[in-house]
């Protein structure tokens, strides 16, 4: 008699437990798409809708890691959206999980980076154009920085093999204080059903992190996991070089890669979105700091408490003063940074521009002086995700991108 009652208790346990979990997700999800609806950018024309799997009636294959396309598999087949059980972490109030590539790796990492899939295995970009990523905005980064930091939609398909029109795999870097899922939910399908092979990995991520803050660890230490991740990638694909594009500190922290980790000979494009080149006097308190006698303070604070990274974006920081001593560029890579004037993290906003004969600066008022993007918002903004496409595809110096689907002023 006992043990029937103790079955019927854990039974009546684990419905408590589904239950609560569907409810949170129900409370986060409604949380989410109260967000103001000008604050998402308009979409262009993609099959499926953000939120919704793409691609599920291509079923996977035996003995092959699953695809950005396709559901998951519960544990029962039949309800692909139903709430994982309490006791399977990284999983729960995940509605839509049929999202989220590759659920085998860790942060972008492939479960075998030594053994990389056989060409057999291997998906080539032509061969995934029939049905396209959905393409997200601020809403699903929001989610995504919640319940998906390691998996974002169009990334990290390690069977990927690039084509000859897009023979360079994309490694997507994200910013100070986010992770590749948040930052990349309109860049990397929109690349993805571009026919490039994208990849994005998570990095300086320490106790303070909780798992989905990244950039806070010693840039240099960043770049040692960018180089790694890179190597990875290249072994992954059989690519020779791949492309870089980087936010804020994403596109600042390659530098240290490209110049003092030798990987100039491994990339071919780095492509920056507000980086945070030359420091940031964040809006004058880095200055203000000085004036007081306290920035040395405020600075052995952010080191003692785990935030290296922040002090090492200052304007004439030691960090900076040695990475560019030697000039901006590294020889053989090429360089396009693009930057709004209405940056009020990276300033002055000029900081951001690089100097030297491989560099293209693009101010975006220039040509869309109505875009009131932010130094944050350019991972959404209409004018820079056209510039990327360009400056990954045709490479047009010349390009003129349509004025539309600005990111927001934050």
């Amino acid at each position: 008699m006992e043990k029937p009652r103790r079955r019927t208790a854990l039974r009546a346990a684990r419905r408590s437990a589904v239950a609560i979990g569907t409810a949170l997700c129900l409370a986060t999800t409604a949380a989410i798409t109260a967000t103001p609806a000008h604050a998402t950018p308009p979409q262009h024309s993609q099959p499926g809708q953000p939120g919704q799997p793409s691609r599920a009636d291509q079923p996977s294959q035996p003995g092959q890691p699953n695809r950005t396309d396709q559901p998951n598999e519960p544990n029962q087949p039949n309800e692909p959206n139903q709430p994982s059980q309490p006791d399977q972490p990284g999983r729960a109030n995940q509605p839509n999980a049929a999202n989220e590539p590759n659920p085998a790796t860790h942060n972008g990492h492939p479960p075998h980076p030594n053994r990389p899939a056989s060409p057999a295995s291997r998906t080539s970009p032509a061969s995934r154009t029939a049905a396209a990523y959905p393409v997200g905005g601020l809403p699903e980064a929001v989610r995504n920085f919640l319940v998906s930091p390691g998996a974002v939609a169009g990334a990290n398909d390690w069977r990927c093999r690039p084509s000859a029109e897009r023979p360079y795999p994309v490694v997507l870097v994200h910013a100070t204080g986010v992770n590749l899922g948040a930052n990349w939910t309109r860049l990397a399908p929109t690349l993805a059903n571009a026919g490039h092979c994208v990849f994005a990995l998570n990095y300086g991520m320490n106790h303070l992190s909780l798992g989905r803050i990244g950039g806070l660890g010693d840039i240099r230490a960043s770049a040692g996991q960018l180089s790694a991740f890179v190597d990875r990638v290249l072994a992954a694909t059989g690519a020779r070089k791949v492309n870089l594009v980087g936010h804020s500190q994403g596109g600042m922290m390659p530098h240290y890669y490209l110049k003092r980790l030798h990987g100039a000979a491994k990339v071919h494009t780095l492509v920056a979105l507000s980086p945070s080149n030359h420091g940031t006097t964040l809006s004058g308190l880095t200055h203000l700091g000085e004036a007081l006698g306290v920035l040395g303070f405020v600075n052995d604070l952010f080191d003692f408490v785990g935030l290296p990274a922040l002090r090492q974006q200052e304007v004439n920081s030691r960090f900076q003063q040695d990475l560019y001593a030697d000039g901006d560029t590294a020889p053989g890579v090429r360089y396009v940074v693009l930057q709004t004037t209405k940056d009020a993290v990276v300033t002055p906003y000029a900081n951001a521009f690089l100097r030297g004969d491989a560099v293209r600066n693009v101010t975006i008022q220039d040509q869309c002086p109505a875009d009131p993007v932010g130094h944050v918002g350019m991972f959404v903004d209409g004018p820079a995700i056209q510039h990327v496409v360009n400056a990954l595809g045709p490479d047009d110096p010349h390009f003129q991108p349509t004025c539309r689907d600005y990111g927001p002023p934050l």
